[in-house]
């Protein structure tokens, strides 16, 4: 989804009504119908927005918050066509820093984006489930620790391609946990040579820890 303004200076047609400077230039409050149907109001600086603006795309879409220098820049909202939100930092156009995403099936992400994505650490709440995944993020992807949580269980380990990898332990609310490792499991759903084999994970326990109530651990078997 779009999320870029088209520069004023190539929409000549537009109509302007607002305060100016000495050079003619857009400077101070105005508003701006583009040719392209977009309407900005807002401030300006020399000609280009710049301060506290309120951006309306034909499509629907509206981005309302700072600008530097015709960019979004700063603290703002973008609301989209499908409903989703990001309420956040921008920096020079683009979705970086801290900020809060949220998705038309209601699933909601807060924390550091760089590039448009989902980069650093964040947590993404499931609406469906109420179940999140707090930890690590890397170019839009689950990566390196986190942790799963559950209502009553959560999963912690390391991550990578979305997917939990290597060792790492469920612990219960009951008392317990399992410890144990993901491993990457490829299947051939094909025996021709240009087929990418499937691939799967599979949790291999290890041990099971019980905790008492005075906090000393047991450990049991896995079975």
């Amino acid at each position: 989804m779009s999320d870029t303004e088209s520069d004023e200076e190539h929409n000549k047609l537009g109509e302007y009504e607002g305060d100016r400077n000495e050079a003619g230039e857009r400077h101070g409050v105005g508003k701006a119908v583009l040719a392209n149907g977009h309407i900005y109001q807002g401030h300006y600086e020399n000609g280009k927005r710049h301060g506290k603006g309120t951006y309306h795309f034909k499509n629907g879409s509206r981005y309302v918050g700072k600008y530097q220098q015709n960019m979004k820049h700063g603290q703002g909202t973008f609301y989209y066509p499908d409903g989703s939100k990001y309420e956040g930092s921008w920096v020079k156009d683009v979705r970086e820093g801290h900020g809060v995403y949220t998705y038309p099936n209601g699933d909601i992400y807060e924390g550091e984006w760089l590039n448009h994505m989902r980069h650093g650490q964040g947590v993404y709440h499931y609406h469906a489930t109420g179940s999140k995944y707090k930890g690590s993020w890397m170019n839009g992807k689950m990566e390196h620790a986190g942790e799963y949580i559950h209502s009553n269980y959560k999963y912690k380990g390391n991550f990578s391609n979305n997917n939990p990898c290597g060792t790492g332990k469920f612990v219960f609310d009951i008392g317990c946990m399992q410890n144990g490792e993901y491993q990457q499991i490829h299947q051939d759903t094909d025996e021709l040579e240009y087929t990418i084999p499937a691939t799967s994970i599979k949790w291999t326990p290890i041990c099971i820890i019980f905790v008492t109530p005075d906090g000393h651990q047991q450990e049991g078997p896995t079975t």
